[in-house]
């Protein structure tokens, strides 16, 4: 299902999403080293760039297109959590998370029905 393209954009996409608010919790470093290593990263590949994350300038943070919308769509639904995990969803974050749903052809309205339900299962557990 992931290409190694997708795979690579979707770490990328988590890790420019971390640092939207220029701070990086442990619990968003977390998030991050669990994806990660589902998509079969190595960990000294991902320690290395979450060490340097807020300083590195060459992580373009423009919105990626994947090869599938379910994709996308699961790659919203870990970018709704990691944002999510310091308690504080910055708008910036939200807006960028749009970003990528448009560019990955989700509509607006998908994109909201997508993110209520995202807070509706946050609320229940």
């Amino acid at each position: 299902m992931f290409t190694i393209i997708d795979k690579s954009n979707y770490l990328k996409g988590l890790l420019i999403l971390a640092r939207k608010d220029n701070k990086l919790f442990d619990s968003e470093k977390e998030i991050i080293r669990d994806i990660a290593k589902k998509l079969d990263f190595n960990k000294d590949f991902y320690e290395e760039i979450l060490r340097n994350l807020l300083a590195n300038q060459y992580i373009k943070d423009d919105p990626m297109k994947f090869s599938d919308r379910k994709i996308a769509e699961s790659f919203l639904a870990d970018g709704f959590k990691l944002a999510c995990a310091d308690n504080n969803f910055d708008e910036s974050e939200l807006f960028w998370l749009k970003d990528i749903a448009l560019v990955n052809e989700i509509s607006e309205t998908e994109f909201d029905a997508l993110y209520r339900n995202f807070l509706s299962v946050k609320s229940a557990s």
